[in-house]
């Protein structure tokens, strides 16, 4: 039984196309990969632990022992956004996508969000983050019109200048806009995307904020709480479960700043779970289709990784994996969806273990649980007695 468990999620760091893919538009997806054929990807940690050795990966070289066991995760939910893959992870499969609005909101939606706000609205339709400053910033910033958009997944975005809309305001109206959205509209999240700067050299800041539907079913994390036993976030893992089944918390500025946090957890003495997302892959790299800075995202967490590792106690599991792929090297910039990869170390953890590819990404949240002696009650397999010496 372990005393600590680490899940430390690579956001969006797919391994290459599902079955069903090319449903999604991602035929030919594979994250990794694309870093990969850059030339200048450098994992020797992550290779160590057996990343290569994934059954399917297509990439990299495997080693003869590898450190821990692996696996291959295929996502059961019908979505590919981050909402919809961490809550597989935790143990909620969701038949359903999310609701996405490829043509804008409704007007229903915008007329109500305006009226309880007090504000209009401008663009309400799918833009990427950063473009979306570009054409409507000036506007935005001369008459305080609130500038609300989409992308591919499901999300509500708010954007506005910390100089015309103050933080604090834009949260609240980012909680109006959730208070609204839910059932037929429930969207994943609301994000807050406050920036600053002047036109044209717009820049969005760190005080970006999420608010999530809440959780529609139990997961290993409310297990764990009603255990007794810890729950740290560090990212957005709190925003993603709308705080259920976290005790405690710590919003991140970049994935170095994640893993600050997560080593300074790694010093400390605590019984449970340290939940991690390193969002800057996604956020950062993926969507912005720039494959070099991907890689380079990736070199840098492995060598954090290398500092990690010898903070792990005999006690101690670590499990690596995503919550579903970005390929920056296709024309797309969303979300592809993909297999993501998982790896299990630990002193306790047999080495080399091939997992093989795992039916849903919940089999994640039911083996952290029962590794830390506690069921979990959600969907998914425990890996424990396959794993364990």
């Amino acid at each position: 039984m372990a005393k600590r468990v680490f899940i430390i999620v690579l956001d969006s760091v797919g391994i290459g196309e599902m079955p069903d893919s090319a449903h999604y538009g991602d035929e030919g997806s594979h994250t990794l990969k694309a870093c990969y054929d850059s030339g200048k990807l450098h994992l020797p940690n992550l290779q160590k632990l057996g990343l290569y050795n994934i059954e399917g990966i297509g990439c990299g070289e495997k080693v003869a022992a590898p450190l821990g066991a692996f696996a291959r995760m295929r996502e059961a939910s019908a979505g590919k956004d981050t909402t919809i893959g961490h809550w597989e992870i935790a143990g909620i499969i969701s038949p359903k996508p999310l609701p996405t609005y490829p043509n804008g909101f409704p007007k229903e939606v915008i007329d109500e969000f305006e009226h309880k706000t007090g504000r209009k609205s401008l663009c309400n339709k799918p833009y990427s983050g950063t473009q979306v400053l570009l054409d409507y910033g000036e506007e935005h910033v001369r008459t305080g019109d609130l500038i609300v958009y989409t992308s591919a997944d499901s999300v509500f975005q708010i954007a506005a200048h910390e100089d015309v809309v103050p933080v604090e305001k834009l949260y609240e109206y980012c909680e109006i806009a959730r208070d609204m959205l839910v059932g037929e509209h429930g969207v994943g999240r609301i994000i807050a995307r406050p920036f600053t700067g002047t036109y044209p050299d717009y820049k969005r800041t760190s005080n970006r904020h999420d608010f999530s539907l809440a959780p529609p079913a139990h997961t290993f994390l409310d297990s764990l709480e009603e255990a007794g036993l810890a729950t740290f976030g560090v990212g957005k893992i709190y925003d993603i479960f709308a705080g259920k089944g976290i005790s405690s918390t710590q919003r991140t500025t970049s994935n170095d700043d994640g893993m600050a946090k997560t080593l300074a957890h790694a010093k400390e003495d605590f019984h449970g779970l340290c939940f991690v997302n390193l969002v800057d892959f996604d956020m950062m790299y993926g969507h912005r289709n720039n494959v070099e800075g991907y890689t380079e995202a990736l070199n840098q967490f492995d060598v954090q990784l290398g500092e990690l590792l010898p903070l792990l106690h005999d006690d101690d599991v670590l499990m690596i994996t995503a919550d579903h792929g970005c390929d920056p090297a296709t024309p797309s910039t969303d979300h592809s969806r993909e297999h993501t990869p998982l790896l299990i170390y630990g002193k306790g953890i047999q080495g080399g273990v091939d997992l093989g590819t795992r039916s849903t990404f919940a089999d994640i949240g039911v083996t952290a649980a029962d590794l830390l002696g506690v069921a979990a009650g959600t969907d998914g397999q425990s890996l424990v007695s396959l794993i364990t010496k």
